[in-house]
């Protein structure tokens, strides 16, 4: 007779797959609505060049200009960059000026030489010339210098090379002159306990030899992105705030710079929309002295005044020093509060007005962050990731959320896929509203780079894992969709830089949420979804005596009406059979059986103690909601 099996939804992982009969306990790129499983939307690539931005994005923010422009901002490893209008724009800040630089050109070549004695730049940045005299009869005009960002190659103490756009007219030694102008220089594309991967040569007193062992963890590069009305703030982690205009004339074409009289060296800044406050945490107790920077310490500027920050009788500047921590990770607006994470407590900063300004109060302990993006506000509550192990909220009160997953997420045995600890400062957190999701994207152990997602959907109270990797995202809102970052390390970026190496990787664009595939510059291809259940065993529906059920029986399952609420295209059903929970399941002999709008029943001939069902797809075009799932099965004896 039929059998009728209805799942809860989300993934049981921390039960057996045994024990977790009429759950779900694995799947990949699916989520729940409405009680039922489907797979997720898929993505697409924007810029209408399929432009990829150098260095992993680690930080990304929307907003609009007061003229209605809607603009995201991306910070790379590597630099700030804006998208607008299907573009994508250069607004990393320059760096301290070079100069007194010279060129040596080669006949044939677009090879060019730098002269410049103990420059101090390393291999792989990003420059910019100015104030430029060209070697003499190389041919090249001064725009073809000035009008270009360079990645320089083969750096010695006293030299460097570029790629010219074109080959050199002559050969030539020591002419022409020139400013040099790095970009800033944002941080490690990894994070590392070891060797100082991604900043400059240290350690030793002869020049270009490493530490072999240290102590020492290098934050990643990581930006904090805000909006002070249409002004863009800009802060790298542990180093200045920059600011950008986006009303400003030309502004596309203009760089961020340095925010005037500000600190010189923070951790993170947050602006405080309601009261129009900028603040700087972990920052310095003497501004403009980084050697004086608390990773505790708090400073704000005076309100509607970020160029101010020394308090005084007549302005609302001020400071504060939390106490409960050793570093403060994070923070993220509320409703009416700012929320503050370091690495064990959790503070709320609320604006009181005169005197005082702000009031603080712990409302938090054993519940500290684990990095920096790791929180995202939404409907009155901030969710985030502990460094202490589970997944916190808070609605007024800080509360600990249960998770079906959480061993998966947080250890490393057995089949558990954990977040790597060493490199906690990548995890990243972001809302999705169109589906009620809070999703983590994070490294799994033994992996440097963001592989795996998970994610708490409040509106069906359930998890779901996966292995969407996403750097970097921003919810819909400004944009009609999600915008997220996927980061590769060995891909070559086509932002236009000149002479551009893979040394850094690069960072493709998407919009989420969009058809059911991958579109990007390499084609279209599959996302293969699939979701599979907890063991269920066959129950005393037939009336027959001295059957228990529990597994007391095998059982003979001769067919399986499917159910789906939506199918395009095709999907796959398997049933997996095994008759001890030791065992490894195996497909039953006739599967994996293609299912389509037309099919009403399947013929299995499945014999077993134990049967758990997946659904999948594995073509382009192809998406589906599954519903129930009806068996006919009986007992066919005892084993």
């Amino acid at each position: 007779m039929l059998q009728k099996l209805n799942f809860k939804p989300g993934f049981n992982k921390q039960a057996t797959e045994s024990g977790a009969e009429s759950q779900w306990v694995d799947g990949d790129f699916v989520r729940f609505r409405y009680g039922l499983p489907e797979k997720i939307g898929g993505w697409s690539q924007l810029t209408g060049s399929n432009r990829t931005l150098p260095g992993a994005a680690r930080s990304q923010h929307t907003f609009l200009s007061l003229a209605g422009e809607k603009y995201a901002a991306i910070g790379t490893s590597q630099g700030l960059f804006l998208y607008y209008n299907q573009q994508f724009y250069d607004i990393t800040p320059l760096d301290t000026a070079i100069t007194g630089a010279t060129f040596d050109a080669t006949s044939g070549s677009a090879t060019v030489t730098v002269n410049k004695t103990a420059h101090g730049l390393e291999d792989g940045r990003y420059v910019k010339f100015s104030s430029v005299t060209v070697p003499t009869g190389s041919g090249y005009a001064t725009t073809d210098f000035t009008d270009n960002t360079f990645e320089i190659t083969n750096v010695t103490v006293n030299a460097f090379d570029i790629t010219m756009p074109s080959n050199s007219a002559a050969t030539t030694s020591g002419t022409g002159s020139a400013q040099i102008d790095p970009y800033v220089i944002v941080g490690p594309t990894f994070q590392t306990a070891n060797f100082g991967w991604g900043t400059s040569y240290w350690g030793d007193s002869t020049w270009g030899t490493a530490r072999t062992t240290t102590s020492v963890v290098l934050d990643p590069g990581l930006w904090s992105l805000d909006n002070f009305g249409q002004i863009l703030t800009a802060t790298i982690i542990n180093g200045k705030t920059f600011t950008w205009d986006a009303g400003a004339v030309g502004a596309r074409d203009t760089r961020a710079t340095v925010m005037a009289n500000a600190p010189t060296k923070t951790r993170l800044t947050q602006v405080s929309d309601r009261d129009r406050h900028v603040f700087h945490f972990g920052t310095e107790t003497t501004i403009g002295d980084p050697t004086t920077q608390d990773p505790m310490f708090i400073r704000f500027s005076d309100q509607e005044n970020f160029n101010t920050y020394q308090p005084t009788a007549t302005n609302t500047a001020g400071t504060f020093r939390l106490d409960k921590g050793n570093v403060i990770v994070g923070a993220v607006s509320g409703k009416d509060y700012t929320l503050v994470l370091t690495d064990s407590s959790a503070y709320v900063i609320q604006y009181v007005g005169p005197p005082f300004t702000f009031s603080v109060r712990q409302v938090g302990t054993n519940c500290g962050l684990i990095g920096q993006n790791a929180l995202s506000y939404s409907n009155g509550v901030v969710f985030w990731m502990s460094g202490e192990g589970g997944f916190f909220m808070y609605d007024g009160t800080v509360k600990m959320l249960p998770c079906l997953v959480e061993d998966f997420v947080f250890t490393n045995t057995g089949n558990n896929l954990g977040v790597n600890y060493s490199s906690s400062q990548l995890v990243y957190c972001e809302h999705n509203t169109l589906y009620n999701e809070i999703n983590w994207f994070y490294p799994k152990a033994g992996s440097t780079q963001i592989d795996r997602l998970v994610t708490y959907n409040y509106g069906e109270d359930c998890w779901t894992t996966s292995s969407l990797a996403r750097s970097s995202y921003a919810d819909q809102g400004v944009f009609n969709l999600p915008y997220a970052t996927d980061y590769g390390s060995t891909t070559t970026p086509n932002f236009p830089i000149q002479g551009i190496t893979n040394k850094y990787g690069a960072s493709t664009y998407y919009a989420q949420e969009t058809g059911t595939d991958q579109i990007n510059s390499s084609g279209t291809t599959s996302i293969d979804a699939f979701i599979l259940s907890g063991d269920f065993e066959i129950t005393n529906n037939n009336n027959i005596a001295d059957f228990t059920g529990d597994g007391e029986y095998i059982m003979s399952v001769k067919r399986f009406i499917p159910d789906f609420k939506i199918l395009t295209g095709n999907s796959k059903i398997t049933l997996y059979l095994n008759d001890y929970p030791s065992e490894t399941a195996v497909s039953s002999s006739l599967g994996p059986f293609t299912i389509s709008t037309t099919t009403d029943k399947i013929d299995t001939r499945a014999r077993a103690r134990f049967v758990s069902i997946q659904i999948a797809n594995d073509a382009v075009g192809e998406t589906w909601r599954y519903g129930t799932l009806r068996l006919d099965a009986r007992p066919d004896g005892r084993r």
